[in-house]
């Protein structure tokens, strides 16, 4: 980044960024270059920039994914959350090839539990007796949803790429006491696709609240599952489509990325 006249320093991540010497500030932040696209949706077409986008990928961690995990463990059948394996490892590839940043958003508790309320802790664990936030998991002694555990590590089918961007959170919405929002702005990024578990729950509350900051939200059908009955899906994929957004398929994505 420079002006005609002088060479200039970049402070600060593009486009969000400044060109600075020890006497001038050139605070125009110039745009990236637009890279449009045409996606169909469950109900329009879009013409989007991916210049402007990223995808965010929610909870697929083994607490909520793996057989031997925190919801496997209190009875939950965790199949249908396996569900956005497949779809999410044929896409996420290619949208780092086309420069789409990745943002894996997942619980990742402080071990104390000091930002973390009581109702938030009932959610799982409503006796107090059973195994709850922070607690080991009975066949590998991982603490649930603890940051840096085993439990709270993305699935193995997953890869997580050096260029990938790890936000932790710490409710069901990813814009609640985490940068998110920040990283978001500071990258440019106003059109957001989003995948994960679960659908009505995690993802939905993080989709709402991106609505509400005024991010543009399309929700990745196939890439997305929910282990909660299939009334909570088809409520919440009406109530993107209705209210918060758009809804598509990865397929459709991947057909309308440049080659």
């Amino acid at each position: 980044m420079s002006t005609p006249n002088r060479p200039l320093k970049t402070l600060g991540i593009p486009p969000n960024a400044w060109a600075v010497d020890a006497e001038m500030a050139d605070i125009t932040r110039p745009p990236l270059d637009p890279r449009p696209i045409l996606l169909p949706t469950a109900t329009k077409t879009l013409r989007l920039d991916l210049a402007k986008a990223a995808m965010i990928v929610i909870d697929m961690q083994n607490d909520f994914c793996h057989p031997d995990g925190w919801l496997a463990s209190i009875g939950v059948d965790v199949t249908p959350a396996r569900a956005p394996i497949g779809p999410l490892k044929t896409l996420l590839p290619e949208l780092r090839q086309a420069q789409v940043p990745i943002l894996w958003v997942n619980w990742g508790n402080r071990p104390d539990l000091l930002n973390i309320s009581a109702g938030l802790r009932h959610v799982y664990n409503p006796t107090g007796e059973g195994i709850g936030l922070a607690d080991p998991l009975p066949k590998n002694g991982a603490r649930v949803l603890t940051k840096d555990s085993w439990a709270a590590a993305v699935v193995d089918e997953l890869e997580i790429k050096p260029e990938d961007i790890w936000v932790d959170k710490f409710r069901m919405s990813g814009f609640w006491d985490t940068p998110l929002d920040s990283i978001l702005k500071n990258l440019g990024r106003t059109t957001l696709f989003f995948g994960g578990v679960n659908i009505d729950q995690c993802v939905m509350a993080t989709l709402q609240d991106a609505n509400f900051l005024g991010y543009d939200c399309i929700l990745l059908e196939d890439c997305a599952a929910t282990t909660s009955p299939e009334y909570c899906l088809l409520a919440t994929l009406y109530n993107v489509k209705q209210c918060f957004g758009f809804v598509a398929s990865s397929s459709d994505l991947l057909a309308a990325l440049p080659r």
